[in-house]
């Protein structure tokens, strides 16, 4: 065979081989540990987007390897502080259901708090100081529950003070929705829907700073029903209560 052949087909063969290993791909010869470690310093430096993506490629590559799980704790925290709530919720929820006994899951619900926290934020409206209490909740009420899991599920975790801190939080604004609500039902004349409103205050949030106005607007509610047993024996749960009311 022609010596020149052979030589031209090696070329060929070894010309083919470095098409196929691209030379600014380093995955290519990275390790799992080194990937995610470069991965942990972008997302510890707070370069949340870029993490995601090296994060993902790491996820990607090595489903199924040591890191796997704790990829996926950093991917539900980097995409938290990205704001991108729906996937951070989305990543919660699969660990949740794939990992019920994992050491971490107390920091997975406190996540999920956070995020269902977010889900409700209005960036806006909180730096002009507007308030929002007066919006739908629902997304706050299912980050009390995920507190709530956290507190009772795992009550040695370090992360249930600051979730007990929050519930109380959550308890106060959602105390204010509903007396906005009730304020509503007033100003139209639904006296019956505004003194549910303050009755269902009353019966829940026990310990908010606006029991005394719910307990005001179930006075004014009774009278313009012209139920006088309500409206007195309300008032004088209100006097009770707060006695420097005035009221009426």
């Amino acid at each position: 065979m022609n010596s020149n052949f052979i030589l031209i087909s090696l070329l060929a063969l070894t010309l083919t081989a470095c098409a196929g290993k691209p030379k600014d791909d380093p995955s290519t010869t990275q390790t799992a540990q080194s990937m995610y470690q470069q991965a942990k310093e972008v997302l510890d430096n707070g370069l949340y987007n870029r993490a995601i993506e090296l994060l993902g490629a790491v996820e990607s590559r090595y489903p199924f390897g040591p890191l796997a799980r704790q990829v996926q704790l950093d991917l539900i925290y980097a995409h938290y502080q990205a704001g991108d709530v729906p996937k951070a919720l989305a990543g919660i929820d699969r660990f949740i259901r794939l990992n019920p006994n994992h050491p971490e899951l107390d920091y997975v619900y406190y996540m999920r708090g956070l995020s269902n926290l977010k889900a409700d934020e209005n960036a806006l409206h909180e730096v002009l100081g507007i308030d929002r209490a007066d919006r739908d909740l629902a997304s706050t009420r299912q980050a009390f529950d995920d507190f709530k899991t956290l507190v009772s599920s795992f009550p040695q975790s370090r992360y249930a003070p600051e979730a007990k801190k929050r519930m109380l939080t959550i308890k106060n604004t959602l105390a204010r929705y509903e007396l906005s609500v009730a304020d509503y039902y007033m100003r139209r004349g639904a006296y019956l829907a505004a003194a549910n409103r303050g009755k269902y205050i009353v019966e829940f949030y026990r310990d908010s700073p606006h029991i005394e106005k719910a307990l005001e607007i179930m006075v004014e509610s009774y009278d313009k029903l012209g139920l006088t047993k309500l409206k007195e024996d309300t008032y004088q749960v209100l006097m009770l209560n707060f006695p420097q009311n005035d009221k009426f």
